[in-house]
C-alpha cells in the first residue's frame, strides 16, 4: 500500500441508472472523468467494474454519499454505502465515502461552460460528478 499523499484514487458517483467513474492522483491533486457505467436499479455490471479496477489499479476508492441539504441521510445514501461496501467485499479495496451534495449541479455548470447544452449528456455529467467527488475529497484531506 502506498503512503497517503502518493496514492492513485478512483471515485464513484453512485446512481440507480448510472454510476460515474473518475480517476485521480493525490500527488498532483487532480482528477479526470473516466466513464459512466449503466446500472439496473443501482446494480452495476460487476464484471465491468472489475475490469476497470484491474486496468487502473487504484490504491483507494472514494464513493460519493448523496445527503440531504441539511446533512441527513436518505434512501440513496444507504444505497451508496451498500455499493461501497460491496466494492470492498468483492474486490478488497479500501473504500472511503465523501459528502457529494451539489456535485451534479457543479458538474452540469462545469460542462456547460466548456460546451454548452451539447456537453450535458447524462454519462458525461455522471463522470464529471465522480471527478468532483474526488477533487473535494482531496481538498478536504490536503487543502
Amino acid at each position: 500500500m502506498k503512503e497517503p499523499g502518493n496514492r492513485s484514487l478512483m471515485g464513484f458517483d453512485f446512481g440507480t441508472r448510472s454510476i460515474g467513474v473518475a480517476t485521480g492522483q493525490e500527488i498532483t491533486g487532480t482528477a479526470s472523468p473516466l466513464t459512466s457505467l449503466k446500472a439496473n436499479d443501482g446494480i452495476p455490471d460487476w464484471a465491468q467494474i472489475e475490469k476497470i479496477l484491474k486496468e487502473w489499479q487504484p490504491d483507494l476508492l472514494i464513493v460519493g454519499l448523496p445527503l440531504n441539504m441539511d446533512g441527513t441521510e436518505q434512501e440513496m445514501t444507504q444505497r451508496a454505502r451498500k455499493f461501497g461496501q460491496r466494492l470492498h467485499g468483492r474486490f478488497g479495496f479500501q473504500v472511503e465515502f465523501k459528502d457529494e451534495r451539489l456535485t451534479t449541479t457543479d458538474a452540469k455548470a462545469r460542462l456547460f461552460e466548456h460546451g454548452g447544452y451539447r456537453a450535458l449528456g447524462k454519462s458525461r455529467v455522471d463522470a464529471v460528478s465522480a471527478q468532483l467527488i474526488l477533487e473535494s475529497w482531496m481538498e478536504s484531506h490536503y487543502g
